[in-house]
C-alpha cells in the first residue's frame, strides 16, 4: 500500500527528511509525499527539489496544510516545544504521526501526546535515531545474543570540545540543561536499550567549568540502575580539551560474562574471557581485541525507522520507538535534569508515574 504523507518540517533536519530519509521510500512506491510544511518558505525547496511536491502543495500552516492534504500520516521534524502543538492538529485530522525525537520538550507534554494518540487510537513513532546505527544495532544484537553471556554493565562516553561560545550552535549555549536535553537524549535510550530493561534509579553530576562559555551544565557524570540488575555509567562532556567520542561516533563498553565488549569509532571489538590470562597487572590496547563484523542491513538510522513505521501501518508489529515505550527515554533524561538540580537520586519509574497522575488530574 502506498501512503500519503505530509512532512512537517523541510529546514534543518527537515532538510535530510527530505533529501536522505524519505526518497528511497518514495522510490519503493511505499509513500507518496503530497503537502510539505515550514514556517520558512525558502525551505520549501527542499521538498520540492527531492520529494517532487508541487510547490502548490507547500504551507507554512500546518492545520490549512492537514485539513487541505488527502493523507495518511504525517511527519514532525521541527523543533521540541513544537511537537504537542503539531500532534494535536494531527489528532484532528485523523493522522498517524511519525515524529523525530524527543516526543516533546518535557516529561508532562510528553505524557499529554501519548494519551492524546492513544484516545485517537493512532499510530505514532519516533526516531531515535542512534539505537538503530549500524555499530549500535551490531553491538545491541552482540549483548543480547548468548554468545556474550549475561551482561553486567556498560560505559559509555560522548566528550567534544565545543566549549567556545557557538561551537555547538549558539541557541544551545543560552539555553538551560544543553547537555542533557541535546545530547544525552540519545545516548541513555541506546544504553537502556542494551541494558534490556527499565531503568529503576538514575543519578547524574551536572556540572558547568568556568571555562566553558555556556549558561548552564555541560558536564555530566551519571549512574543508571535497571529493574534487571545491569548497572551503565556514562560520561557527557562539551568542554574537554579534545573531542574523543563526539557525535555520531560514540564509545561504548559491555561488560559480559564471557566476553567484553568495545564500540569505539563505530568500530567493535571483542576480547574473550580467558582464565590463563586473568591478571591486575598492565593493560591491553582497546583497539587489539578481536574484529566483530557489522550487522548486515539496507537501511540503517532514520531511514530504517521510517521503514519500521510503515510496517507498522501495514499492519505489523508496533516499532520499537513507539510513543508509549519512548516515554521512558523522555523520562531519562528529565530524571537526569532533576537528579543534576537536586544532587539526589531520582527513581524514574516513580517520575513517570507521578507525571502520569499529575497530568490526568489536570
Amino acid at each position: 500500500m502506498t501512503y500519503n504523507v505530509v512532512q512537517v518540517g523541510t529546514g534543518g533536519q527537515g532538510a535530510r527528511w527530505c533529501s536522505d530519509f524519505l526518497p528511497s521510500h518514495v522510490e519503493e512506491g511505499r509513500i507518496d509525499v503530497v503537502a510539505a510544511v515550514d514556517l520558512d518558505p525558502d525551505a520549501h525547496e527542499n521538498a520540492v527539489e527531492h520529494l517532487d511536491v508541487d510547490p502548490a502543495d507547500c504551507y507554512t500552516d500546518v492545520e490549512e496544510a492537514f485539513a487541505e492534504a488527502d493523507a495518511d500520516f504525517c511527519t514532525i521534524v521541527t523543533p521540541p516545544w513544537t511537537h504537542e502543538e503539531i500532534v494535536e492538529a494531527a489528532v484532528d485530522a485523523d493522522l498517524d504521526i511519525l515524529s523525530e525525537k524527543p516526543i516533546a520538550d518535557t516529561l508532562e507534554a510528553s505524557v499529554r501526546i501519548a494519551d492524546m494518540v492513544d484516545e485517537a487510537d493512532l499510530k505514532m513513532g519516533v526516531t531515535m535515531s542512534h539505537r538503530f546505527d549500524r555499530d549500535k544495532t551490531t553491538l545491541r544484537r552482540r549483548i543480547q545474543s548468548d554468545a556474550s553471556g549475561p551482561l553486567d554493565y556498560l560505559v559509555g562516553r560522548f566528550t567534544c570540545n565545543a566549549r567556545t561560545y557557538g561551537a555547538w550552535g549558539a541557541f544551545r549555549h543560552d539555553m538551560e540543561n544543553p547537555l542533557m536535553v541535546e545530547g544525552a537524549v540519545h545516548q541513555l535510550d541506546f544504553l537502556a536499550d542494551m541494558a534490556g530493561a527499565p531503568c529503576e534509579t538514575l543519578y547524574a553530576d551536572t556540572w558547568l567549568p568556568e571555562w566553558a562559555e555556556y549558561e548552564d551544565d555541560v558536564q555530566a557524570l551519571v549512574q543508571l540502575r535497571f529493574e534487571n540488575g545491569v548497572r551503565a555509567t556514562w560520561e557527557g562532556a562539551k568542554a574537554n580539551a579534545e573531542t574523543l567520542n563526539g557525535w555520531g561516533s560514540d564509545y561504548v563498553r559491555a561488560e559480559c560474562r564471557d566476553e567484553t565488549l568495545v564500540l569505539d569509532g563505530r568500530e567493535i571489538t571483542r576480547f574473550p574471557y580467558e582464565q590463563d590470562r586473568e591478571t591486575v597487572v598492565g593493560a591491553v590496547d582497546e583497539s587489539a581485541g578481536e574484529p566483530l563484523p557489522m550487522a548486515d542491513g539496507d537501511r540503517w538510522s532514520n531511514e530504517w525507522l521510517v521503514e519500521q513505521f510503515l510496517d507498522w501501518l501495514d499492519g505489523g508489529e508496533p516499532m520499537a520507538t513507539d510513543v508509549e515505550s519512548n516515554l521512558q527515554s523522555v523520562a531519562l533524561v528529565e530524571a537526569a535534569i532533576e537528579s543534576g538540580d537536586s544532587g539526589e537520586p531520582v527513581n524514574v519509574q516513580d517520575l513517570l508515574a507521578d507525571t502520569r497522575e499529575r497530568v490526568a488530574s489536570n
